[in-house]
């Protein structure tokens, strides 16, 4: 199968032919039709995880696609099945996942980190049962891919994290695909949102998925005054959608008394200790939280919401690529090229 390869860290991808996956004794091989093209992923080329990987790695964590073969012990899948999963693959069997907790799983494996991922024709899917989650008619491919990582983690965020409810404001600073689609699913859900972005393009894109107010920080004098201005006293929550020392101080300084804090962008390198403005969070009694992906249970709710036209994932993809033009824009993510979210279809 083809298939776009990390060999070295911090080097172009290789797209190379390699052997097809072997079927998991608990899994599925899917045949992907789309994958993301995620910055979580620029952190493994990064070589942020270099003490978790093992080189040569295929990346894509994002997918969607038909069940091409099945294991014996998988229950309700058959070949043809149009499929897709979190990007974490819980254990189902620790007392996280029997809470219904998947996503904070401590067994859980990934592609691109644990096993290849889904920059490849094929990938093999283990955990089936626990995991792999059908796909309805009105969902297509790319559409369902986008959720995989970005907007199932914003779901949660906002909804059960964040805990608005309608009327409140929430404030998402960095709109790239997880930022969006927490400002699209909290105007959804009737709460204001405050989006806060360094792209005039990315604001408009917030915009039109339902944002009340925006902000560009690099006309800012002080974002954190500016929000509070605009929400007439604070944000009741705010979410960091991209993960730096500048956004996550942010969303803490903009929050009203009793505000929440939501940290979703992964804090790597030189931004993995910032500094934390505690003062401001015991005097305000801040609830700092954070939120990584969504249990496989969950999948229903956002599929219907997508269904009856509330949510619409697909008008929050930006690009379609082929696998070369993914393999290349992955190891660019860092500058944040392009608006909304990027996928791969032809590979």
């Amino acid at each position: 199968m083809r298939a776009a390869m990390i060999t070295e860290y911090q080097r172009p991808l290789e797209i190379t032919n390699v052997a097809d996956p072997e079927l998991p004794t608990d899994g599925i091989i899917m045949k992907v039709r789309a994958t993301g093209v995620c910055r979580s992923d620029w952190h493994t080329w990064m070589g942020h995880y270099d003490d978790q990987i093992l080189l040569p790695m295929i990346p894509g964590h994002e997918m969607a696609g038909d069940v091409v073969e099945v294991a014996p012990d998988v229950t309700g899948l058959r070949p043809g099945d149009r499929v897709t999963v979190p990007f974490g693959l819980a254990c189902g069997r620790c007392h996280t996942c029997f809470d219904g907790n998947h996503q904070s799983c401590r067994d859980q494996v990934q592609p691109s980190t644990d096993f290849n991922g889904s920059f490849a024709e094929l990938v093999a899917l283990p955990r089936a049962n626990v995991n792999v989650v059908k796909l309805p008619e009105e969902v297509g491919y790319a559409e369902a891919a986008s959720l995989g990582c970005r907007f199932i983690t914003a779901f949660r965020g906002v909804v059960e994290q964040a805990a608005t409810r309608p009327g409140d404001w929430l404030a998402v600073h960095g709109c790239g695909g997880v930022g969006l689609s927490a400002v699209m699913i909290a105007a959804a859900m009737g709460v204001n949102v405050v989006a806060v972005d360094i792209d005039d393009a990315t604001l408009a894109m917030a915009s039109r998925a339902g944002a009340a107010a925006t902000v560009n920080a690099t006309r800012s004098h002080n974002v954190p005054e500016d929000i509070v201005e605009m929400t007439g006293g604070g944000a009741h929550a705010s979410m960091d959608a991209l993960g730096s020392t500048v956004t996550c101080q942010n969303s803490i300084l903009c929050l009203r008394p009793l505000g929440r804090h939501i940290q979703v962008g992964l804090m790597k390198d030189r931004h993995e200790h910032p500094e934390i403005p505690m003062g401001v969070v015991v005097a305000k009694e801040i609830d700092i939280r954070g939120s990584r992906g969504m249990s496989p249970k969950n999948y229903p709710a956002i599929f219907n919401m997508i269904k009856s036209g509330v949510v619409a994932p697909k008008s929050l993809i930006g690009s379609e690529l082929t696998l070369e033009e993914g393999a290349e824009l992955l190891t660019s993510m860092d500058q944040f090229p392009g608006t909304g979210v990027a996928v791969i279809t032809s590979f």
